[in-house]
């Protein structure tokens, strides 16, 4: 019981954090961010429980700290909020150029994509036919789900659309399913995590390249050993079913080490153009 109340408070101060209610956390915790790609109770559900593993295997203490959306997300890490985080490929690479974030770790039985979406009896089959129209997307510096599918809206199928940023990718989704916007941008694993319905009710029409998934990263003042114990306690995780069931939430199938050459192809990818 002692151990649901726990979680339960940590739940309701990530709400509160996310929301600006709440102060930072005590300077001596490890400060853990995670891209706002769901709601604040769902990511909690996700990495709360990784969290108070890490603390268990690794002696520290890791504290969530929650973001309202995505651009406040880039705003904490472009600023150095956070020691440790999880983030899309190219946020690694921003956040690299600007504070030194080293990725740690990443799923690689995967690879991330972007998804164009449309309501499944829309009457839309081509991505061409979205010239002109609102096109939903969690924020705009959201790589699959924003930066990858505007980059081929307009150099692929020469369109220009009308962005909306709906702060999250499920968001986004309900967009289209509530007749909002003609199209959503997203990825595959925010896809399949929607409820049946929001699933049923919506036809993936256009897949981007596929690069290397989100990295957990961490910043340079984060001591050499501590980011070592952080690595190996990942790793050590996904050789029990209660840890590797954790992961999987993530989702990290295959959870191994990352470093910045893996994510170097992005620099190529001229996705400048759509960062705003």
């Amino acid at each position: 019981m002692k151990h649901i109340a726990t979680r339960l408070r940590r739940m309701a101060a990530l709400v509160c954090m996310s929301l600006g209610l709440c102060g930072p956390a005590v300077a001596e915790e490890y400060i853990f961010g995670v891209v706002p790609q769901f709601e604040p109770l769902r990511l909690a559900s996700t990495w709360i429980p990784i969290l108070e593993e890490l603390e268990r295997r690794t002696g520290h203490r890791f504290v969530m700290s929650g973001t309202p959306d995505i651009p406040a997300f880039e705003d904490a890490f472009r600023g150095g909020a956070f020691d440790f985080a999880y983030m899309n490929p190219y946020h690694a690479v921003m956040a690299h150029d600007h504070q030194g974030y080293l990725p740690l770790l990443r799923d690689g039985g995967r690879q991330l994509f972007g998804i164009l979406v449309v309501a499944r009896d829309g009457g839309i089959d081509d991505p061409a036919q979205l010239a002109g129209k609102q096109v939903a997307f969690p924020a705009p510096n959201a790589l699959g789900a924003s930066l990858m599918i505007r980059s081929d809206l307009a150099q692929r199928f020469g369109i220009d659309c009308v962005p909306v940023y709906a702060a999250t990718h499920s968001s986004a989704y309900l967009n289209v399913l509530l007749g909002r916007s003609a199209a959503a941008g997203g990825v595959m694993a925010t896809f399949t995590a929607q409820p049946e319905t929001v699933r049923n009710g919506l036809r993936i029409i256009h897949e981007t390249q596929r690069v290397p998934p989100h990295p957990v990263v961490a910043h340079p003042r984060v001591s050499e050993d501590v980011r070592d114990e952080v690595r190996r306690a990942f790793l050590d995780m996904a050789h029990d079913a209660e840890g590797q069931a954790a992961l999987d939430r993530v989702p990290f199938r295959e959870i191994v080490t990352a470093t910045m050459e893996d994510y170097q192809p992005l620099r190529d990818m001229n996705l400048e153009r759509f960062v705003e």
